[in-house]
């Protein structure tokens, strides 16, 4: 066959393919949705949040060390935390940085672009900056919450709750100042909000930045929260406007990783967007 009529087979196939169906779109959401979340790294998998003090940290399993991890072996190894440097050596057991057996490395945290994932077993740990603060985060693919995952709950998928919402961008570069379950104040981009009407009242959301990331991250409590939904509201993305429009679709809205795990670190919704309002879509509070 040519090459000149593959494409035009290609073409027709595509043309004649229906495209998907807004329910269609949101079921697939829900697949890669919860295909992320029970990933062998994924949320489900977190098992440990522990701050590292300055100087000498020794890390292992049990009593007699700084920083028990709750698995692995005894005496993993020891970090060393000096200044901007953080060091692992481990004490004699095999632990790999992206699958190459190390003997010591020098750890970089997630502040400071790709966190070095450190590997031993069925677990690994990372640095994270939380607050100034410095703290390991363990991950364990046989976490009994991944083991133990029920599925989660939705709504049904409705139509009325997807809006093309009028943008109203900031005309300078601003912040928004949004508290953390830690109790941290962070500093997020915030380029401006949503507007939106549900039986002729209008409501406002809004917009935050994620460091690197071009979409819009709204986070949302409303008057479902702590009752049919997750206490603590509730995240979704969107797209960047487009003729002074944005689509924000309440049918993805969904839980925060707090909503799994005590060791995560979520951001709570600013008070201008608690909304009075049932929003009754997307996923409902994680029942297990």
């Amino acid at each position: 066959m040519s090459l000149i009529a593959a494409f035009s087979l290609s073409f027709a196939i595509a043309a004649s393919t229906p495209a998907q169906t807004h329910e269609e779109q949101v079921m697939v959401w829900r697949t890669e949705r919860v295909e992320r979340l029970t990933a062998p790294t994924g949320w489900l998998t977190l098992v440990g949040l522990h701050w590292i003090k300055p100087g000498q940290n020794r890390i292992g399993n049990g009593d007699g060390v700084d920083i028990d991890l709750g698995r692995g072996p005894n005496e993993l190894g020891t970090l060393l935390w000096e200044g901007e440097r953080l060091y692992f050596r481990p004490n004699g057991e095999v632990v790999t940085v992206n699958d190459q057996v190390v003997l010591g490395i020098d750890l970089v945290p997630d502040s400071k672009g790709t966190a070095t994932v450190v590997k031993f077993g069925t677990a690994q740990f990372y640095v994270v900056e939380r607050g100034g603060r410095l703290g390991l985060r363990v991950k364990d693919s046989e976490s009994p919450v991944r083991a133990q995952f029920s599925g989660i709950d939705y709504f049904p998928i409705g139509e009325q709750w997807r809006f093309k919402a009028d943008w109203e961008a900031y005309d300078s570069p601003r912040t928004l100042e949004i508290v953390t379950v830690l109790g941290d104040i962070e500093q997020v981009p915030n380029p401006g909000r949503a507007v939106f009407s549900v039986d002729g009242k209008q409501y406002a959301l809004e917009a935050l930045l994620g460091e690197g990331e071009e979409r819009l991250f709204f986070i949302v409590f409303d008057t479902t929260s702590g009752k049919q939904t997750y206490g603590s509201g509730r995240f979704f993305y969107a797209e960047q406007p487009v003729d002074g429009k944005v689509t924000i679709d309440f049918n993805t809205a969904y839980n925060p990783p707090c909503a799994f795990t005590e060791f995560s670190t979520c951001q709570l919704p600013p008070p201008q967007n608690r909304l009075r309002l049932a929003i009754e879509a997307g996923e409902k509070k994680y029942a297990h």
